[in-house]
């Protein structure tokens, strides 16, 4: 018996490891919206509107997960990436402005986190924010061309880790109001002017340019080349690693909204400036809460221009069919648009907290042409074969489509009014 026991534990505890050589993706992935773009919207959303936008953040998520498995299916089930599978199924009218926006949206990711870099690097030593944007590119080129995919998930897991752990502890110790918190998470609200900041929690949450990235990031280990029994236990593993990255980014984006809600809406206080926000790690880092700011927004621009300068890469070089690869010029054309081209618009902003801002709420209006390509590509069998989405499947990803264009449209109709 004791025998039988000890087998039964062995087997269960090599199951379990077996589990950590298919996770990582969803963690790469999840330090895209644990970036600049998501600490200025969800301070804005905080210190403009209290708790009342945490919904967003809920919304935003679940989207997130729905949207990434089903990119990570595309990946694991045909080897190729979105941009690939973009490039090879759809007709050249369709595959350009797909395509295109992607690289636009690419963009202007970039510029978030290039920009939430030098910030970071200008509070710290005092170096313009043009010096530090480049130097931010220059560290993202440098890691690309290592070449190393599993060197570049354990640096940026351990960014996401130090970025989140601090906002995460301190709403255990701040003045919280916990009965507006779990209000807030779970009751749809639309406060007067907040339509454009929603927009921008939505597209710094559900980024497009992680949608292609994770189905690059998924591709490179070309799961569909090991035969049917390493895509289904992918296909089951796959799962739990995005939900457990998207939930870690949940945390994360939710604490940062609370801290902002505590700490300034409740005193009256707008941010304009992401350096007053060093002010929310007071109570646990006292004097130092600045210089712990300030580095945690430097490790979170870096580490997420990476991920914008490699999908940037990803959407170009599957323009030509190519999966992601430094040494090739198609590859390197899209990181230098991506970089070069969010440097350029840095050069011409002149209110960085706005223009990040902006930028997000730009991704917001390109989801769509990511979304609804995604849905037709995983729902088709001529992609996918025997593993296309079921039809109540695709009945959820049409629903999550028709929410995302319904709050863009909301969105127009608020600028057009002015």
């Amino acid at each position: 018996m004791n025998w039988f026991s000890h087998i039964g534990k062995q087997a269960s505890r090599l199951a379990s490891l077996e589990l950590f050589r298919y996770i990582g993706p969803g963690f790469f992935v999840t330090v895209g919206f644990i970036d600049p773009g998501n600490w200025v919207t969800n301070v804005a959303a905080g210190s403009q509107f209290g708790y009342k936008l945490l919904w967003v953040v809920t919304l935003s998520t679940i989207i997130l997960i729905i949207v990434q498995h089903n990119a990570a299916h595309l990946g694991i089930v045909t080897g190729l990436c979105l941009s690939e599978a973009a490039s090879k199924f759809f007709k050249p009218w369709l595959r350009v402005m797909m395509l295109g926006s992607a690289m636009m949206a690419c963009v202007a990711t970039a510029l978030a986190e290039l920009l939430g870099a030098a910030i970071g690097l200008n509070m710290l030593t005092g170096l313009p924010l043009v010096a530090g944007s480049l130097l931010a590119a220059a560290f993202a080129v440098w890691m690309l061309f290592s070449k190393n995919y599993q060197r570049l998930e354990k640096w940026i897991m351990g960014f996401v880790s130090l970025i989140g752990l601090a906002f995460v502890f301190e709403i255990w110790i701040a003045d919280v109001s916990w009965t507006q918190t779990f209000a807030g998470w779970v009751t749809p609200n639309f406060p007067l002017g907040a339509i454009p900041v929603i927009m921008g929690v939505l597209g710094a949450v559900v980024m497009p340019h992680n949608i292609f990235l994770h189905s690059e990031v998924i591709q490179s280990r070309q799961w569909n080349e090991k035969g049917p029994d390493v895509i289904e236990k992918q296909l089951k593993y796959e799962f739990f690693d995005t939900l457990t990255g998207m939930g870690a980014g949940w945390a994360i984006n939710s604490a940062m909204i609370i801290m902002a809600a505590a700490v300034f809406h409740a005193k009256g206080i707008t941010i304009t400036e992401l350096p007053q926000v060093s002010v929310t790690l007071e109570p646990l880092f006292g004097r130092l809460s600045a210089a712990v700011f300030a580095l945690g927004l430097l490790f979170a621009g870096l580490s997420s221009s990476i991920t914008a300068a490699m999908a940037g890469g990803s959407v170009f070089a599957g323009i030509f069919m190519e999966p992601f690869d430094i040494n090739d010029p198609h590859s390197r054309t899209g990181l230098l648009i991506t970089l070069i081209g969010a440097l350029a618009s840095i050069m011409l902003l002149s209110n960085p907290f706005q223009g990040i801002l902006w930028s997000q709420i730009a991704l917001s209006l390109q989801l769509p042409f990511t979304i609804i390509p995604l849905i037709l590509l995983t729902s088709s069998k001529k992609v996918m074969g025997g593993y296309a989405n079921k039809p109540y499947g695709a009945t959820v990803l049409w629903i999550v489509g028709l929410v995302v264009i319904g709050l863009n449209i909301a969105l127009l109709v608020d600028i057009a009014r002015g």
